[in-house]
């Protein structure tokens, strides 16, 4: 199976694409940054089109697919060329679905629950979401004594302030993140500012 999305940089681009067109260039942006791993969720009509062109034109990243809420998202993304799933949440057919598809995955949790419950089934990687509401890295640091074992990458509320504290727990592989693709940026079509933004979060686990 290729690598986690966990384990390719600190920070995962979250992008909501309303324009396929835009995406291979907003795919070399990040890249250029340290980036390589982008997260393209299922938001917008244009996502898929956008994992296909990033897959197609930007070896160098790995792009999986956003807010999986079924298996035929699941099946679609993985038709498109993505290079992992992540949902918000989890349901037993959802999680069959994201652990058929041959690729990496994390499932979305907020509970020590649903935590015990994917380790039950050997999933070890998981999205910790809503991040900041649902108990922050407070709450990640109380799981680590019990579920070592679960590695997370928190998204929901993180920024470039916050980011360094989580990105210091040893259960979080990476996290997740806008602030470096932010909207008034990619409809400006404004890649060196994007590549900068990337390059600051890249360098934020060294910085924390």
């Amino acid at each position: 199976m290729p690598s986690s999305p966990l384990d390719l940089a600190p920070v995962l681009p979250v992008v909501v694409l309303p324009d396929a067109a835009d995406a291979v260039p907003l795919a070399r942006a990040l890249v250029a940054g340290g980036l390589p791993a982008i997260e393209v969720t299922l938001r917008t009509p244009a996502a898929l089109d956008a994992i296909r062109a990033v897959t197609a034109e930007v070896p160098e990243a790995v792009v999986g697919a956003g807010t999986v809420l079924s298996r035929t998202q699941a099946a679609q993304a993985c038709a498109a060329g993505a290079g992992f799933l992540v949902s918000p949440g989890w349901t037993e057919a959802l999680l069959d679905a994201m652990a058929g598809s041959g690729v990496p995955f994390l499932p979305g949790v907020s509970t020590t629950s649903e935590v015990v419950a994917l380790l039950e089934r050997g999933v070890r990687e998981m999205k910790f979401f809503p991040a900041q509401a649902a108990g922050g890295t407070a709450y990640l640091k109380a799981l680590a004594g019990p579920l070592p074992q679960a590695r997370f990458c928190p998204t929901g509320g993180i920024g470039p302030a916050n980011a360094p504290e989580y990105l210091a727990l040893p259960n979080v592989g990476c996290v997740g993140g806008t602030w470096m693709v932010p909207e008034d940026a990619v409809a400006a079509r404004d890649w060196r500012r994007i590549e900068a933004l990337a390059r600051e979060a890249a360098g934020l686990r060294t910085a924390g």
